[in-house]
């Protein structure tokens, strides 16, 4: 793994962002912001998945409206998203917001975009530039012919010369395309031409599958070379089924160890026991955990225990019946009926947090 880049470090409430901190896992909610309720229970379950900072649309003066309600509820730093309009960023931050993240090219010309840098100055408050592959300026589209990762480039560079040229340096910077490849080069261009910290993501990434690939392959190469200092997995799903796969990219690249690695066999001839479904509960159950833990679930008693030596606690089926293993030894035989719940137990004693209610 390269050394990471150094990049300035700012910080949203009381998250550093940058400067050698841990990359921070970041998500946005679905719900209706203008329902506060909605959105403040959905980033309670974000916030017991692991998510760090949670962003907010913000289409509308209602919207604006609720974010005190919903900044006092939560834990974690709220970032309001703006577009088009320098009104509701300049009502957010004088809401409470943490952040923001807007894109200076789409709301209303340099003034406006003054008006809401010196706000956000006052009171210390992050904008993250945010571009993506479909918001690239029209005349910087004319140069390249579409939106290439020179182009997008070139249009954060133009948006921090507006940020900077109105003394404001709280900034971070995302850019984002639905192809991988586009979306590591643009990264890497950027990289080696500002020192800000920079958010990752591959937006649009689409299904689980299919999203959390492109993810792993987007943001995890870059992490591999030393570049990011924020993420945001992208997946056309409830925002927290974003979390896990955001702490496993992390957790394989040594950056993060927060939480359960779930290790699984992918079943044989000898598996006598309903693996699948077994193993998709218990990754269920087990996002609640935090401390680091290796978790296995083998299929079958023969060479279960052996393949996870390295697992901190683990079950291995056979017919009727399994066994409970730690660190490769068989502890006891546990009736199949009773496998997961005794997994379950096992793992409360060793992070002392609670699963079964």
């Amino acid at each position: 793994m390269y050394s990471r880049r150094h990049s300035k470090q700012i910080h949203l409430a009381g998250v550093p962002i940058g400067g050698g901190a841990p990359v921070v896992v970041q998500s946005m909610t679905n719900t209706d912001t203008r329902d506060w309720k909605a959105t403040v229970a959905q980033i309670g379950r974000l916030e017991d998945a692991g998510c760090e900072v949670v962003r907010v649309a913000v289409p509308d003066e209602e919207a604006v409206k609720q974010i005190p309600r919903i900044k006092e509820a939560i834990g974690i730093p709220l970032v309001a998203d703006i577009h088009f309009d320098h009104r509701l960023a300049l009502g957010a931050l004088r809401a409470g917001v943490d952040g923001l993240r807007l894109n200076p090219g789409n709301i209303g010309g340099p003034e406006k975009v003054r008006k809401v840098v010196t706000l956000a100055k006052e009171r210390q408050v992050p904008i993250r530039i945010g571009v993506n592959s479909g918001s690239v300026e029209k005349e910087i589209l004319a140069r390249y012919g579409h939106p290439t990762p020179e182009a997008m480039v070139e249009s954060a560079l133009k948006h921090i010369r507006i940020f900077e040229e109105n003394d404001f340096d709280l900034i971070k910077v995302s850019l984002k395309s639905s192809d991988v490849l586009t979306t590591l080069e643009a990264y890497r261009l950027l990289a080696s031409k500002t020192d800000y910290p920079l958010h990752l993501g591959v937006t649009e990434a689409g299904t689980l599958v299919d999203g959390a690939v492109k993810s792993a392959l987007g943001i995890g190469m870059l992490l591999y070379e030393g570049i990011g200092d924020t993420l945001r997995v992208s997946l056309t799903r409830d925002p927290e089924d974003e979390i896990p796969v955001a702490y496993s990219i992390l957790r394989a690249l040594k950056l993060r160890n927060r939480g359960v690695e779930l290790i699984s066999c992918p079943t044989c001839g000898r598996t006598e026991v309903g693996l699948i479904s077994l193993v998709e509960e218990a990754e269920r159950m087990l996002r609640k955990i935090r401390t680091p833990l290796k978790v296995a679930i083998m299929g079958c008693v023969v060479n279960g225990p052996g393949e996870a030596r390295e697992a901190d606690v683990g079950i291995a089926g056979g017919r009727g019946s399994g066994i409970l293993f730690k660190k490769g030894e068989r502890v006891e035989k546990v009736p199949e009926g009773e496998l997961l719940r005794r997994l379950m137990i096992e793992v409360e004693r060793l992070t002392g947090e609670s699963i079964l209610e």
